[in-house]
Formats: C-alpha cells, structure tokens, sequence
C-alpha cells in the first residue's frame, strides 16, 4: 500500500515546551486516520510541521516516499488547520471560483464540491448567512477543488452544533468511501472512533499508541454479571483460569479478563458451581476507557 505521508523522529520545542516529542507515524492510501490527544498534545503543531507553516526543531518527514519535495507535494494535499476564512460578501460560488483561480484550477470543480458537500442549492447564497457548519462545508469544498490524494482537517467539528457534528461526520465518511485518504486531529474520542480506521494518540507530545482503533479495543473485554447470591458467585468465578479482575458495581459483578471467554461457557461454568446468573452482559471496553488508560 503507498504511503502517503512519513514522519520519522519529529522535534518541536517553544523554548520550554516540548510540543512534539520524536513522533514517527505513516499514513497509507486509503484510510482515515485520527491524531487525538486532550489540548496542547501536539496534534496541531504535527500538522503544522509537515503542511510547512511551523518550522519543525529536528526529526524528518516525506511526502509521497519522497519522490516529490515538499512544495510539489503540497499541491496534492488539500488542507484545514484554521477556521473557514472566506469573503463574507461574496456568494459560495464566487469564493470557491476565487480559489480555484488562486490555484489555477478548472471552474467545473466548484458546482461538484458544492453538490458533495450538501450546499449546491445554497451556491448564490453569500458566505456571512451561513452557519458554521455550512462554513466549515464549505471550507471542506475549497479543500478538495484539486482533487487532493490526501485531506488534512483539524478539528473539523469544533465548535458545531450536534446537526452540524454529524453533517461533518458523514461528509468524512463518503470522501473516504471515495478513496481519499484523510487525516484529522481531534480531541473528541466519539469523533475518532466513528469514523476513522487508524489512531494515533498523542500526550505531551509523546506518542502512547499507534495502530488500528480496533486494534485499540482489540480486548478481551469483560461481563456484567448478576445473581441472587453476589457473594457466591463472586468466590465461584475468581478461580478461573481466564478472570484477571473483579469489581463490584451497584449490585453488579464486573469480570474482566486475561483470556479469551465465551458467554455460554461462562455460564455452564457457573451452572455447575450451582450458580444461577440472572444477569449475563459482555461488554468490550470503550475507545474512552482505553484512552484514559493510556493518558493516566
């Protein structure tokens, strides 16, 4: 699979401040990836440095295996790291028509990104009646207009009402479906975890995780339990050879495991221990609780 984007070893200091702390990732063809951290991880700045707008301290980074330099590369990435800056008197159209002059690209790109993006019927209108959402839509639009291989956003849905989160969210998905690649940072976990394939998660600008968001969750989980006799089932269950933890919750009897440990095996288990459950859940632990696992 190509790869688009390389960073290897990446250094950002702001004299004492240790932004980005030798981060090394790969971003591959055809998938969504997620840079998420709380604020002030690095997720920024790690944009910034490979977009050319922040001067990076050392480490390298190369665009498309290097067969282009960076400023050639450029021209293939499309890219949001601001908020949607267009002239508010002028019309959707008007503003993408004024982009693609800026980047010398065909007029007949701007009425198929407004279609995509959902504000073809609202092309006429000017950009200070819309709302952010439709703002930052139109930001995406102007993103694409050269048919980028790559799409940068950050903090895409920042700020947006629930309609506009998921207005966003979808649009994320039916770009990727079109096999653009994209990259988004994020503080949001909900955000990372619908629609992205990849993680990267950041913290001081130290990287704690690297890999799929399945992979993330890729656990052997744990059950949710009941009985009439608690205490019972609890010295039933914590001598078997998968069970790591117990907890006890509002009546309930948090199993959590070390191997692998199927439902119905579980409770023949039980059964034979003369344990009768009323309550058997399995639950896999969240993208939240594994992020906080990791950040604390």
């Amino acid at each position: 699979m190509e790869t688009i984007l390389k960073i290897s070893n990446l250094h950002k200091k702001f004299k004492k401040v240790h932004a980005v702390n030798n981060v090394s990732l790969e971003i591959k063809k055809g998938n969504v990836y997620g840079i998420l951290g709380p604020n002030g991880s690095g997720k920024s700045t790690t944009l910034g440095i490979v977009l050319n707008v922040v001067n990076k301290t050392s480490g390298d980074f190369e665009w498309f295996d290097g067969s282009l330099s960076t400023h050639d590369a450029l021209k293939k990435v499309g890219a949001i790291i601001e908020r949607p800056n267009f002239y508010p008197y002028m019309t959707a159209e008007e503003n993408l028509k004024l982009v693609c002059k800026i980047k010398n690209i065909p007029f007949d790109k701007v009425n198929e990104k407004l279609e995509l993006v959902g504000l073809f019927d609202r092309k006429d209108s000017k950009f200070k009646t819309f709302s952010l959402g439709m703002k930052q839509r139109l930001a995406i639009a102007s993103a694409l207009l050269n048919d980028p291989e790559i799409l940068i956003l950050d903090e895409p849905t920042n700020g947006l009402d629930p309609q506009g989160i998921r207005q966003i969210r979808d649009l994320i998905k039916i770009i990727a479906n079109q096999g653009t690649t994209i990259l988004l940072a994020s503080h949001l976990l909900d955000e990372v975890e619908k629609v992205c394939s990849h993680v990267i998660v950041l913290r001081y600008g130290v990287t704690l995780y690297q890999g799929t968001v399945d992979g993330m969750l890729a656990n052997e989980g744990f059950f949710e339990l009941q009985s009439d006799n608690l205490d019972a089932l609890i010295q039933a269950i914590s001598n078997h050879e998968s069970v790591d933890k117990i907890e006890v919750q509002d009546g309930k009897a948090l199993v959590y495991l070390k191997a692998p440990l199927e439902a119905g095996e579980l409770n023949q288990y039980l059964f034979n221990k003369n344990i009768v459950l009323t309550q058997l859940l399995k639950r896999k632990t969240s993208l939240e609780e594994q992020f906080l696992k990791l950040t604390n």
